[in-house]
């Protein structure tokens, strides 16, 4: 039936992970079966899948996220007997999962202090062209593509502004800082290149995002593009930009997701629970 089965999923499309993990998560709940009852497990019964959530409940102590994976290998294979015509009936659905109660908390997860620490490696390290990438993203919110895609007619010092094309080809402006103006003045004092692009390399008309992320890899294990991203986000409300001025700088299509970055880290939520 195992055999069978993993052939069910793979036909059905399931990637290579979804087939190992549910074909595991049954493989145990059929030697649980026979461990418990002393019988091999030739069907689905609601009452042995209603035992087996209390035994990963009260005996494993398992999760809720971890006892809902089970079950969901679970509903699929009721969803595979039935269609196979080894049994009729629905022994277990969704409305089986144990609830979880979603806690919301800023995607940043890392300071002004170790962004600051990171620049200044990369300045030290890696040179100039480098750390204007990575102070655009900090400061601006960029994604790595958008980067990448700068040109330097997007660039407007004196403005303070840049010219983004972001994703669905949405063009938007973006406000920057003085840290970025700096920045970009004394790339451009180095740059020698004909490219349109802002940030170029010696073998292409502008550097790739391989590249990119191998300096971050090389220098942090934390920091990446996306985590800087994350961070200009969370910083940009705590300095006083409003919800959707933030959504607009970072060109978030939908508000929700710029709401994500009012709540509190993770760290900082722990760090307040022990002040109770």
């Amino acid at each position: 039936m195992l055999n069978e089965y993993e052939n069910y999923l793979i036909n059905s499309g399931k990637s290579s992970n979804t087939v190992k993990s549910y074909v595991l998560h049954i493989k145990n709940y059929m030697t649980w079966i026979q461990d418990t009852y002393g019988q091999d497990m030739e069907r689905l019964y609601r009452a042995n899948v209603l035992d087996y959530i209390a035994y990963l409940k009260n005996i494993k102590k398992l999760t809720a996220q971890s006892i809902n994976a089970k079950l969901s290998a679970l509903i699929s294979l009721n969803t595979f007997l039935m269609d196979s015509g080894i049994q009729s009936d629905i022994v277990v659905t969704n409305h089986d999962a144990i609830k979880v109660q979603v806690q919301y908390a800023s995607p940043s997860i890392i300071s002004k202090q170790e962004v600051e620490q990171f620049r200044q490696t990369i300045l030290t390290h890696q040179g100039i062209r480098d750390y204007t990438i990575v102070t655009v993203m900090a400061y601006a919110g960029l994604r790595i593509s958008e980067v990448l895609n700068l040109k330097i007619d997007d660039c407007n010092i004196v403005a303070k502004e840049l010219v983004v094309n972001g994703k669905g080809n949405k063009q938007r402006t973006v406000y920057i800082n003085d840290k970025i103006i700096n920045a970009i003045k004394e790339y451009l004092k180095e740059r020698h290149s004909d490219s349109e692009y802002l940030f170029t390399s010696r073998q292409r008309d502008k550097i790739n995002r391989t590249r990119i992320n191998q300096i971050f890899n090389q220098y942090s294990d934390q920091i990446t593009p996306h985590t800087l991203r994350h961070f200009y986000c969370s910083n940009a409300l705590e300095c006083g930009y409003s919800i959707h001025e933030v959504a607009n700088q970072a060109g978030h299509s939908n508000i929700h997701t710029t709401l994500l970055y009012s709540n509190p880290s993770k760290d900082k939520m722990k760090q307040k629970a022990n002040l109770l």
